[in-house]
């Protein structure tokens, strides 16, 4: 295993394209099969009530529970979905809005799921449906072949590289300020092939050890960092820093304000955005309108959901402003169409609600993963995803069930559309904050600089 890695060809920045589209199908069919299907829970919902004469809060809990081992448990589901996700940002970078987007446009498929998941229950009742439906869910498991490891050397790294012999003898203390910012940015180990220089009759490596003790370790890996430096003649110029190893829980993020400004947002939207999901169809039937109609507005809504995902990446991506600017506009704007949609009281205005609702979820479900990368960087992508889906999950898991509630309580769904708007508006509310945390950001590496050089005096 250690000789196939060896041979592995890192490249010097993410292919943007290539093999990466594979992964991107893949993503696209876990956001099918998975969240797609989560969402075609609004036609099994009004099924449930008749079938068990349950509540709605009671209801609820079948889609809440479901919804949140996606985002917290790591039961199938979240396997799937959260490997993909970050495997997806490895391999794209420039193009990682219009990607990401288009392998989240498979949840606005439930155009096509919705009227076939009505079929399976008219013809094999809903337990057959669900037998069917997991079925098809299975050729997940061959399409996980195409989620192949990539290997980045980072840029940083690279200029470690060139630079580690001249700052070894010119200025040894340099090495921690460049070790301190190459271990920040990445947590990527640099192929040695010392043996191949052997081979050929070159001198062998000097190593140069550098204890860093300063407090930029505390944010991610700790320990002493080795620094490969090879003589002018040597085939390879490499430096890695060995320290970087990954912690199985980090709780280094509890101290960026970064995770927190994310997890804020994303908590609160994800409760919000599968309360008009599951509570459509309901809501149409509460107001007389055909169930068949009702499961027609599900698959206008996933139509317009899909191509205002694969739109709103690739203006993402041209970086006219910053990402998370478009993703707080759209959080209110969703905000402020779920306050509306109590006045929707007719199929015409119900189905231009779910237009609306539609183009801005799927504005801000395409943004969702570029603005983690932008906040996080690449290399803690994986930890800021796992724990902030982790809150996220137990959002999810009492969304449904407190919309719910509202409805046995009052008798009419306005309440849970007013609470999911509310929930949207208070999920932007964190990414006004976003300068200051910059700002925090750069006064701590300046501090943290200044330490280094009071170090190294």
């Amino acid at each position: 295993m250690q000789r196939r890695a060896g041979k592995a060809r890192p490249y010097t920045k993410a292919l943007d394209g290539g093999w990466g589209w594979m992964v991107v199908f893949h993503f696209f069919l876990v956001n099918v099969f998975v969240m797609g299907m989560t969402k075609t829970f609004a036609i099994f919902f009004v099924v449930f009530q008749e079938e068990f004469e349950s509540s709605s809060r009671q209801t609820g809990w079948i889609g809440s529970i479901m919804s949140s081992i996606i985002y917290s448990a790591g039961l199938g589901a979240a396997f799937l979905y959260q490997t993909a996700a970050v495997v997806t940002t490895k391999y794209f970078k420039k193009r990682l809005a219009l990607s990401t987007a288009i392998a989240r446009s498979g949840m606005g498929l439930t155009f096509l799921l919705a009227p076939f998941t009505k079929v399976l229950i008219d013809l094999y009742d809903w337990t057959g449906a669900l037998i069917l439906l997991g079925a098809l869910t299975l050729n997940l498991v061959p399409s996980s072949m195409l989620l192949r490891p990539i290997h980045i050397a980072s840029e940083n790294n690279s200029d470690v590289k060139n630079r580690g012999s001249r700052l070894s003898t010119s200025n040894p203390g340099a090495v921690c300020e460049t070790e301190t910012s190459s271990c920040n940015e990445t947590q990527e180990v640099t192929t040695i092939r010392d043996s191949a220089m052997q081979k050929a009759g070159q001198p062998g490596p000097s190593l140069i050890v550098s204890q860093n003790k300063s407090k930029e370790f505390n944010n991610g890996p700790d320990g002493n960092s080795v620094f490969l430096v090879t003589n002018e003649d040597s085939y390879e110029k490499e430096a890695i820093s060995r320290s970087c190893k990954q912690n199985f829980f980090d709780i280094s993020l509890f101290k960026n304000p970064f995770f927190y400004i994310f997890t804020w947002s994303f908590l609160l939207s994800q409760l919000a955005y599968f309360i008009p999901t599951f509570h459509l169809v309901a809501r149409a039937k509460t107001l007389g309108i055909d169930f068949m109609d009702a499961t027609f507005l599900v698959s206008v809504a996933g139509i317009t959901e899909t191509v205002s995902q694969i739109v709103s990446g690739w203006v993402a991506d041209q970086d006219w402003i910053k990402k998370y600017h478009y993703h707080k506009s759209y959080l209110i704007l969703c905000g402020f169409t779920n306050l509306l949609a109590p006045l929707a009281t007719t199929f015409p205005l119900l189905m231009t609600y779910a237009i609306f609702f539609a183009v801005f979820a799927g504005g801000y479900l395409a943004t969702v993963l570029p603005v983690l990368v932008d906040l996080s960087g690449s290399s803690r992508i994986h930890r800021f995803l796992g724990l902030a889906t982790f809150f996220a999950g137990m959002a999810v898991l009492s969304g449904p069930p407190i919309a719910g509630w509202l409805y046995d309580y009052t008798q009419t769904y306005t309440g849970s559309f007013y609470f999911s708007g509310t929930c949207y508006l208070l999920s932007s509310v964190s990414f006004f904050f976003v300068p200051l945390a910059e700002r925090w950001k750069k006064q701590s590496l300046t501090r943290k600089r200044k330490d280094c050089n009071e170090a190294r005096a």
